[in-house]
């Protein structure tokens, strides 16, 4: 069983939704305003909003190995060996196993369902971990069974901090960590609200940008 509390020291919150993940695969979810980085094994790329498909952004990363995994839309403006997936499916590259689940907003129309695009399970080293992606708190979350919880908090374009703390409690990782906040909306009072709501209930540990 892995320690997860030593697999997070792997995580890396780039700012917004974005992430690096530094396990035996180099991984990064939805890069976006970086200034670089080590070569990607893996690029996961959630929707295709500039703030999480971002071209110019992914070939600072983007090696002649690199694997890209999103859905249609991102698909049509990225280059590179991409596979494209949908809410549903289930994939492994370089031997970590990657499932697309829904991600979508109930009530308003930034990111409706039926565009089908994305969040993410990726299994690496023993360790499964959610990245939310843009969204709501939805009735898929209930039967996701994961190590650690990327969730939006910011609201507007996603679920707010008590939206995001009712879907902590139903997925109930061992750890979650906020995302979505601190770039276009959403400050880290968000992430704090998140953490103090949890608090007893679920782990939360709030990252530094990097």
């Amino acid at each position: 069983m892995a320690d997860i509390k030593e697999f997070a020291k792997k995580i890396h919150w780039l700012g917004h939704d974005s992430f690096r993940i530094d396990a035996s695969k180099i991984i990064y979810f939805d890069p976006f305003q970086i200034s670089g980085g080590p070569i990607a094994d893996i690029i996961l790329v959630s929707h295709e909003h500039f703030d999480h498909c971002s071209p110019e952004d992914i070939r600072k990363i983007q090696g002649p190995d690199t694997i890209i995994v999103t859905e249609k839309d991102s698909a049509k403006r990225l280059s590179g060996n991409v596979k494209v997936v949908k809410p549903g499916e289930k994939i492994e590259v370089n031997g970590v196993k990657i499932e697309a689940v829904p991600a979508y907003n109930i009530g308003k129309d930034f990111h409706p369902k039926a565009n089908g695009w994305l969040g993410f399970i990726v299994e690496v080293d023993g360790v499964r971990i959610y990245h939310a992606g843009d969204t709501d708190f939805i009735p898929e979350m209930k039967g996701i069974n994961v190590d650690i919880a990327l969730l939006p908090v910011s609201g507007v374009y996603v679920m707010t901090a008590d939206q995001a703390v009712e879907a902590a409690k139903a997925i109930k990782p061992k750890l979650a960590i906020p995302m979505h906040y601190g770039a276009i909306v959403g400050s880290e009072d968000d992430a704090i609200r998140f953490k103090k709501a949890l608090e007893g209930i679920v782990d939360v540990l709030i990252l530094k940008k990097e």
